[in-house]
């Protein structure tokens, strides 16, 4: 191996492997690294993705990396009583097996041109002159260094990156959710990918059930970083509390911390480049990220190959991949992240209520960022709601 490249790429997840093809498409050397050494494993995510992902992004998915095609989406009121159905083209996609999925990813980098290590701590950043130049790692135990024109880190939400270069990238308590999975068995499953509003059984998220075949599921919930209890308890309850998971046999347990606040302030600095989970580029509703992360390494990768080429190094030249964003990604997590503030203040009789009064295109609209005449519907029926609801319209 040699131990200078132009770009290298801390994270082989989507937004990482999608950063380092993009840059080794632009004609880049590139140094892919990840600390495990399997990679998609452990899993944190529900696996979902959209099917207008693929178009978007250009991407194939393998058959072997689809564990099942998703038609659209089922919503649950807290008191069961009424369920929302909601399926057109914009709901399809895949519950893919992020073992094979991520890997996939890794060898289109590889393919492009990408060099690719496994199993490689990185413990710090190497400076020059206060810009970022390289990483210091530790490979198969033992000491590695590489130098570098651009770094992107793409290490998740509990980047180090980020914190070595000099960026804060924690997230607060409040802007953290908290998941936790089972894959089980012995659970019958439609196509639809399921979402349970319910406070008590998920304070400030929802319990979500994933099909990854005709009886396999992934069954998981998420709850906000300040409540009390923990994830586990929640979802351990929810299962025994339903018939449904009477003879459900749990084969893996997945989950992990999920910044689900504003992006961060800073997405580039000297030499720098961050995206994905460790730039807090995640739904602020569900917590997905896997999606937007390959759209932002995509964008990284592509101005770092180009950056690097001209010697244009500092942040004010790596700022148009941050221009680039947040011009075209920010506008909509943060209407999303107004609606997350709107939703975490309403107990489930407000749910049940928006339940009983909306039809399946109302919630659809919601959805999508449709807030206006919603939330008027919502209104009519209970007004008490208004000043909490205001921060929509």
């Amino acid at each position: 191996m040699k131990t200078d490249y132009d770009v290298i790429v801390v994270g082989a997840g989507p937004g990482g492997s999608f950063a380092a093809k993009a840059a080794a498409k632009g004609g880049a050397s590139v140094l892919l690294i990840d600390r495990r050494k399997e990679l998609g494993a452990p899993v944190r995510c529900g696996e979902g993705l959209g099917s207008h992902w693929l178009e978007e992004l250009g991407l194939k998915i393998s058959p072997k990396a689809i564990s099942a095609e998703i038609s659209g989406s089922v919503l649950y009121s807290p008191n069961l009583k009424r369920e929302v159905r909601i399926q057109n083209p914009e709901t399809r996609g895949y519950v893919i097996d992020r073992k094979v999925f991520d890997k996939d990813l890794a060898i289109d980098a590889g393919r492009a041109g990408a060099e690719l290590i496994v199993k490689t701590e990185v413990y710090d950043v190497m400076k020059e002159g206060g810009k970022v130049c390289g990483v210091k790692a530790y490979r198969m135990g033992d000491k590695f260094e590489a130098t570098c024109k651009v770094l992107i880190a793409a290490d998740g939400g509990e980047s180090t990156v980020a914190r070595h270069a000099g960026i804060n990238s924690t997230a607060s308590l409040y802007d953290t959710d908290f998941g936790v999975e089972y894959e089980m068995v012995n659970v019958e499953c439609e196509d639809l990918i399921e979402i349970y509003f319910s406070r008590s059984a998920a304070p400030r998220g929802y319990v979500w059930v994933f099909p990854k075949g005709k009886d396999v599921a992934n069954v998981g919930v998420g709850i906000g970083g300040l409540e009390k209890g923990n994830a586990i308890e929640y979802l351990d309850k929810f299962i025994k509390s339903h018939e449904r998971f009477k003879t459900a046999q749990t084969v893996a347990v997945k989950g992990g911390l999920i910044p689900v606040g504003e992006p961060l302030k800073d997405l580039v600095a000297d030499g720098l480049m961050i995206v994905g989970t460790a730039a807090h580029q995640v739904d602020p509703i569900h917590g997905g990220g896997m999606a937007l992360a390959m759209e932002a390494g995509e964008m990284a990768g592509q101005v770092a190959a180009k950056c690097a080429q001209e010697g244009n190094l500092g942040k004010q030249h790596l700022m148009e991949y941050d221009k680039m964003w947040r011009k075209k990604v920010e506008p909509k997590l943060m209407r999303r992240l107004r609606l997350r503030k709107v939703l975490e203040k309403l107990d489930d009789d407000d749910f049940n209520s928006i339940f009983e009064n909306l039809s399946d295109d109302d919630l659809d609209r919601l959805i999508k960022g449709d807030y206006k005449p919603v939330v008027k519907k919502v209104l009519v029926k209970r007004p008490q709601l208004l000043k909490v609801l205001s921060a929509l319209l």
